[in-house]
């Protein structure tokens, strides 16, 4: 028997606050990752496997939510470095991690799920965690005014 898709499951009724913004098509979700504040999926609402299975005009939509959320995080985060990810492996849904990176996070220089290289800081995350507000407004601003 399969099991449901997590995404799927995620849209159709998603934690509070969770929903930074949506449309018919697309729906950019703050991931409730303590140790990674500002962790956004931009995921394309229809249960569709890979990005080659939407047309060219719905992948540059993809995209195009994706720089959005990318350029938000890096104006108001001011992150060393910002990792952008489609894997799908666990959850065969096209979907969109977009990680604001810090050389002081538990894993960096390696991927999120890497070897942990350190403990961050509780005082560089809460200070992260305090600018999710301004982050939400400026990939909500973003989106609304460039129609993803």
């Amino acid at each position: 028997m399969a099991s449901a898709c997590d995404l799927c499951t995620l849209l159709a009724a998603p934690p509070a606050g969770a929903v930074i913004w949506q449309d018919e098509a697309l729906a950019v979700v703050a991931v409730d990752e303590p140790g990674y504040p500002g962790f956004t999926r931009v995921v394309w609402r229809a249960h569709v496997r890979e990005m080659t299975d939407l047309a060219p005009a719905e992948r540059e939509r993809v995209m195009r939510a994706v720089w959005a959320v990318e350029e938000a995080q890096r104006e108001v985060m001011a992150p060393h470095k910002v990792n952008l990810a489609s894997f799908g492996n666990m959850t065969p849904h096209v979907h969109w991690h977009v990680i604001p990176r810090y050389t002081d996070d538990a894993h960096f220089p390696n991927p999120t799920w890497g070897a942990v290289q350190r403990t961050a800081t509780p005082a560089s995350l809460e200070g992260r965690a305090a600018l999710l507000p301004q982050l939400h407004a400026a990939i909500l601003q973003r989106l609304t005014n460039h129609h993803a």
